[in-house]
């Protein structure tokens, strides 16, 4: 009996000084529409700032543990931006003329810094994850810096917000 009971002790000891089972951490970005993401709207000069707004949920400071469900939004932020420059914003400007076709290109590059800069965190943590993004990323942070200079070049000015129905995963 006594031999039962120091077992009993010793597995008790180790199940309660055995570390926790690994959580697998969820994603914190939900899904949302193209138009409760957009910054498109309101004046030029801040789209830097309001498209890390937009991913302000992500843990920045751990990117490798950033959840494969968020890596897939920031490409689906890419995507849904993509479309509406295309379906929304290049119409509107080519049927715009003065000030209206400003406010409208205003928004485009609004546009542009926000799904370069999805892009980009996308990148930086596929790259913090063991992918080898460096060209790309490269890349897309040119873009990205050059977007956000013809938005503060533009600062003030009007940047007319367009609807577009689309979805990020």
């Amino acid at each position: 009996m006594k031999f039962t009971s120091a077992l009993v002790g010793t597995f008790a000891v180790l199940a309660i000084a055995a570390p926790a089972p690994h959580q697998k951490r969820a994603g914190v970005l939900a899904t949302k529409t193209y138009d409760e993401i957009s910054i498109s709207g309101g004046v030029a000069g801040n789209a830097e700032q309001e498209a890390l707004d937009v991913f302000s949920a992500l843990d920045l400071t751990n990117m490798a543990a950033v959840d494969p469900a968020d890596i897939d939004f920031l490409g689906s932020v890419n995507d849904i931006g993509n479309d509406a420059e295309v379906g929304a914003f290049n119409p509107a400007i080519s049927a715009a003329s003065g000030a209206e076709k400003t406010a409208l290109q205003n928004g485009k590059i609004k546009n542009k810094v926000l799904k370069l800069q999805a892009t980009v965190l996308e990148l930086q943590i596929k790259a913090a994850q063991g992918e080898d993004t460096a060209e790309k990323l490269a890349a897309e942070t040119k873009k990205l810096n050059n977007n956000i200079a013809l938005d503060v070049k533009a600062a003030g000015q009007a940047s007319t917000k367009l609807a577009f129905d689309a979805t990020t995963t």
